[in-house]
C-alpha cells in the first residue's frame, strides 16, 4: 500500500539553494502525490537533504528509481558487490575534494544523485553543493555573452582523485577510474529540460574550451567557475550517520571537504539516468573519444 504523507515539509537552509525536507519516511511506498512534492522541490531548491532515514542500499535505489530508470554504479569503476547500481564514495580510495559535476565525461550524464551516508567522521567531511543557475545569472553581461556560444572538453583522463602524495590505493583507483579514456563536449551554457533555466555547465572534468589552447582554456573556465563558487551560491551539509542528499546534477556543482584527517568516510551514491545536454541553440553535446556508455547508462528522454 502506498504511504501518504501528510507532514510533508520543506524548509530552506540556504538561500540561493538547499533546503531539508521533513515529514517523510523513504523507507516506505511513497504515494504519487508525495514523489510530485519532491521533485518540484528538487527543481526549485536544485538540492535536498532528508535526515535520519536509516536506508539501506535497496531503499535507496527504489527511492532513486521513482524519478526516473538508474544509471549502473559508474562507467569504470566496479560497484558495490551484487548491487550493480550502487557505487561506493569511500575515502580510503580517495577523496573527491574537487569542484565537479558527475560524470559529465560521458554525452548523457546523469539528471539527479543520491548520496547516502554510511561512516560519517566525528568533524569534517562536509558536502558543498552549489547552484550553477545562480553562478549564470551573476555573470556580468560579457561574460555571459562569452559563455553562451562556446563549448567544453570533459574527460575522465586528469588527477581527478590523486593528490601528490598519493597512496598505493589511491594510485590503483586512479588506474581504474581511467581504465576507459572519455572526452565529451558539452555547451558551457546548459539548458535545463525541465525548468528551462541556463546554467553553467563545467566543473573538475571540464579541462579545455573547444578552439583555446590550454592555457586559454584554464583562465577562461577558471574565470567562470570562480561564479559557481561564490559563497552565495553554496548550502554546506554537515552529514549524520542515515542522512540522504538528493542533487540535481543538470545544474550543480559539489565537493566533498577533505578536513577530516585520516578518519573513515563512506557513502554510498545512486544516480538517476540523464539526457543529452543542450545548449542555448538546442545542439546536443557529442562524444569526442571513447564508446557511448551505454553499459553504464540509457539516455534518458
Amino acid at each position: 500500500m502506498a504511504v501518504i504523507s501528510t507532514d510533508l515539509g520543506v524548509r530552506k537552509v540556504a538561500g540561493r539553494i538547499g533546503a531539508e525536507v521533513t515529514g517523510v519516511d523513504l523507507r516506505g511506498d511513497l504515494d504519487g502525490e508525495t514523489i510530485a512534492a519532491v521533485r518540484k522541490a528538487l527543481l526549485e531548491h536544485k538540492a535536498l537533504f532528508f535526515r535520519g532515514q536509516e536506508l539501506d542500499d535497496e531503499g535507496q535505489q527504489r527511492f532513486a528509481a521513482r524519478f526516473g530508470e538508474l544509471t549502473k554504479a559508474h562507467p569504470t569503476v566496479p560497484s558495490l558487490k551484487n548491487s550493480p547500481n550502487v557505487l561506493r564514495v569511500d575515502s580510503s580510495e580517495g577523496r573527491a575534494n574537487h569542484w565537479h559535476t558527475d560524470v559529465t565525461f560521458v554525452v548523457s550524464p546523469p539528471a539527479a544523485s543520491t548520496l547516502r551516508s554510511i561512516v560519517v567522521p566525528p568533524f569534517g567531511g562536509d558536502t558543498l553543493i552549489a547552484n550553477t543557475a545562480a553562478a549564470y545569472r551573476d555573470l556580468p553581461a560579457p561574460l555571459r555573452e562569452l559563455a553562451d556560444g562556446i563549448w567544453a572538453e570533459h574527460t575522465n583522463d586528469y588527477d581527478y582523485v590523486v593528490p601528490p602524495s598519493a597512496t598505493a590505493q589511491t594510485k590503483a583507483y586512479r588506474e581504474i577510474f581511467v581504465s576507459r579514456k572519455y572526452r565529451t563536449a558539452h555547451p558551457v551554457v546548459r539548458v535545463h529540460p525541465e525548468t528551462g533555466e541556463r546554467a553553467l555547465f563545467i566543473g573538475g572534468f571540464a579541462q579545455r574550451i573547444i578552439g583555446l589552447s590550454n592555457s586559454e582554456s584554464r583562465d577562461v573556465l577558471g574565470l567562470l567557475q570562480a561564479y559557481v563558487t561564490r559563497p552565495e551560491n553554496i548550502v554546506r551539509w554537515t552529514w549524520a550517520p542515515g542522512d540522504l542528499a538528493f542533487f540535481d546534477n543538470r545544474i550543480t556543482q559539489h565537493y566533498a571537504v577533505d578536513d577530516y584527517d585520516d578518519l573513515p568516510r563512506l557513502l554510498h551514491r545512486v544516480t538517476v539516468a540523464g539526457g543529452i545536454p543542450a545548449g542555448l541553440d538546442g545542439r546536443g553535446s557529442y562524444a569526442i573519444e571513447g564508446d557511448d556508455a551505454s553499459h553504464y547508462t540509457p539516455i534518458a528522454a
